[in-house]
């Protein structure tokens, strides 16, 4: 195992996630778990999801929001702003839109983020997904 470290404004390669947020990988232990931070444009939202073979663990550090998630038919939406962490276990559909001043979460990934199609399954949420702008379904 390699110790690593991160400073703040550090270039990282940022890209799409199969939800359409973009993500900064920030770190990760090989094996055990993933960091990074994801980011929604003001007013977008999501694709619906769930993962077959990763949880994770999150924390919203700006901005504003809301979280569906839905597991074994119990459905739970959860407003997000600063200072709300919330978990995804594994098996959980989900999906997230921003407020209109955009919103920032960082995330731990348990195992780290197998980088494989089909790792994530597209599914059915509340909100239709149109080029960053949300629309009630």
């Amino acid at each position: 195992m390699e110790l690593s470290t991160m400073h703040a404004g550090e270039v990282v390669a940022e890209h799409t996630t199969p939800d359409g947020s973009l993500v900064r990988p920030l770190g990760v232990l090989p094996n055990v778990a993933s960091f990074a931070q994801f980011e929604l444009a003001p007013n977008q939202a999501s694709q619906a999801l769930s993962h077959g073979s990763v949880q994770e663990i999150w924390y919203v550090v700006s901005g504003s929001g809301e979280l569906w998630r839905s597991l074994n038919s119990k459905d739970d939406r959860t407003q997000l702003e600063p200072g709300v962490c919330v978990t995804i276990p594994v098996g959980t559909c989900f999906q997230s839109r921003a407020g209109s001043d955009g919103l920032q979460i960082v995330a731990v990934t348990i195992p780290p983020w197998p980088g494989n199609a089909g790792a994530a399954r597209q599914q059915d949420g509340p909100w239709r997904v149109a080029s960053k702008a949300v629309k009630d379904a």
